[in-house]
């Protein structure tokens, strides 16, 4: 294994802080990923939880020392308390679960505030100060590697700097690696942060890392704040999980440290990881993507305003503080009403067309996306729909659409057992040929596509591979034409669909929710049909 880089530590806390946030339900197998794609980014440290106090923490540190977790990067942590009030360390269980842990680093929390010790602990100063050296020593003598998280620490600096001061001393003296500066409740902005940051350093000499939550929406600036003031180690969390706001998130953290500040914290090439790690933890735990996440959100290089578009088209640097690429994302235009000639430009040549010349047809497909946008289409997350609209335009179909609507019809049969079912029927022209098809469907979408599907597979060899992915539907309450609210609202329907091999969103809107439904569904085939490599 080739270690971390121990000149800066990036410790990643994802497995025990992160799992604090609400919805958030690691199994031990979902830790087990999650700790294989962060050594995989190169992160220096990963806190794997509190063994002896949670279950699942035991077993995932035992399955880890039976072979279940392999790290080319990172040492494996194991978090836990300083020894109880009035206990000796060795008769401590919870200490002891720390060695049986067989983590190699070990990181003991311990109260930095006068007043949770005396609270919370119940307990005086100078108890508190041999609790602390008690325990760092004893893992120290048995071979563990110790840092000491300080919590309260800013709080408590604030109300009693001599308390806070001593803790760190009684850990360093111990034998601590790293004394661990903790904004425990959040509350902190970054320049009083940094100067607190800097005494600290200045008085002690120590080594000091810093762990902040988002309380204030600043945990991330106070990160980078707590580094330029001296702090070498940085503890963080994946996309910024965590009790209450969150913690500082790790990929922002890392971000900025390599990007704006010139740090090498992971390993070569590493960075580049960022998105596709970042999607990857959201799916373990079960959460959606934030697209507005910085570097790594699927929004954090779109641009939608026409002045942007101009400018990119000219140079993408010129509206990018960096180049997507470096942290695996891409740049997109987005495609609105607050489009531009320069946003259809730029579009179209992530569609393959070439608009050069083609200013008559250029501006002629950004009016219809305009007046389209004015009665409630969105193209931001349909490209497809975009795609095929501006292929339309410009004449650049080619080919007839795989298959032609005549009609069709849904019902709802609500039966005296209390069972709902839908019913479809579609006639459609496909392949030369009329063809009707009925089909039932928990809800008449569900329904309508079958029906469809049923028509048309026998017609087209590629049919079979498209399934949908996801069905978004939006009530437009603020629609344009007055008296439209409620169940008279305009209905926005996003359909996302799949091959297997990739995805693609369209948009239907209109009046009525199945319609709204068809049109998107339309595109969807239209668009996989242009796409297909077996002609229709």
């Amino acid at each position: 294994m080739a270690g971390p880089n121990d000149e800066f530590h990036v410790y990643d806390t994802t497995l025990r802080d992160g799992a604090q946030r609400e919805g958030i339900s690691y199994s031990v197998t979902d830790k087990l990923a999650v700790a294989r794609l962060l050594d995989g980014l190169g992160v220096g440290f990963i806190e794997g939880g509190w063994p002896g106090a949670l279950p699942k923490d035991t077993e995932f540190f035992a399955r880890a020392a039976a072979g279940d977790l392999e790290l080319a990067h990172a040492q494996l942590v194991a978090f836990g308390a300083t020894r109880r009030a009035g206990v000796r360390v060795e008769d401590d269980p919870q200490v002891k679960a720390l060695l049986d842990s067989q983590a190699p680093v070990v990181t003991l929390v311990a109260k930095s505030d006068l007043r949770h010790v005396e609270r919370a602990l119940r307990t005086d100063a100078e108890e508190n100060l041999r609790m602390v050296h008690d325990t760092v020593k004893f893992l120290k003598d048995h071979g563990r590697r110790v840092f000491l998280d300080a919590e309260h620490f800013f709080d408590g600096y604030a109300f009693s700097p001599d308390t806070a001061l001593r803790v760190l001393e009684s850990a360093v003296e111990g034998g601590a690696d790293v004394v661990v500066l903790c904004d425990t409740n959040g509350g902190q902005l970054p320049l009083g942060l940094a100067e607190t940051v800097a005494e600290v350093v200045e008085k002690t000499g120590f080594r000091v890392g810093i762990h902040c939550q988002d309380d204030t929406s600043c945990a991330v600036a106070n990160t980078i704040a707590a580094v330029q003031a001296g702090a070498t180690h940085v503890q963080c969390t994946a996309n910024g999980y965590g009790e209450r706001a969150g913690n500082a998130d790790l990929f922002a953290v890392v971000g900025n440290l390599v990007t704006k500040l010139g740090m090498e914290v992971l390993p070569t090439g590493a960075l580049a990881e960022l998105t596709r790690v970042s999607h990857a933890l959201a799916e373990i735990a079960n959460i959606a993507p934030d697209t507005h996440q910085a570097y790594v959100g699927s929004s954090a290089f779109a641009h939608k305003a026409g002045l942007h578009a101009s400018a990119i088209k000219v140079d993408p640097e010129l509206y990018n503080h960096i180049v997507p690429e470096a942290v695996g994302n891409d740049m997109r235009v987005l495609v609105t009403e607050m489009a531009g000639r320069a946003s259809i430009e730029l579009k179209g040549r992530e569609f393959g067309l070439d608009l050069a010349g083609r200013g008559t047809e250029v501006g002629s497909a950004l009016q219809r996306v305009k007046e389209l946008e004015s009665k409630g289409w969105s193209f931001e997350a349909a490209d497809a729909s975009l795609e095929l609209l501006l292929r339309a335009e410009l004449s650049e179909l080619d080919g007839p659409p795989p298959f032609a609507l005549e009609s069709y019809r849904v019902v709802l049969d609500h039966r005296s057992d209390g069972e709902i079912v839908s019913e479809a029927t579609v006639k459609v022209h496909v392949a030369g040929q009329r063809v009707i098809a009925t089909a039932e469907g928990n809800g008449p979408v569900h329904a309508l596509d079958a029906a469809l599907r049923k028509a048309l597979l026998p017609h087209l060899s590629w049919l079979d591979t498209v399934e949908l992915a996801d069905y978004k539907v939006r009530i437009l309450t603020e629609h344009p034409k007055q008296g439209m609210h409620g169940t008279d609202a305009v209905t926005r329907v996003l359909v996302e669909s799949t091959d297997g091999e990739r995805e693609w969103t369209t948009v239907g809107v209109h009046g009525n929710i199945v319609e709204a439904s068809w049109l998107a569904l339309r595109d969807a085939l239209a668009h996989k049909s242009m796409r297909a490599s077996t002609p229709v």
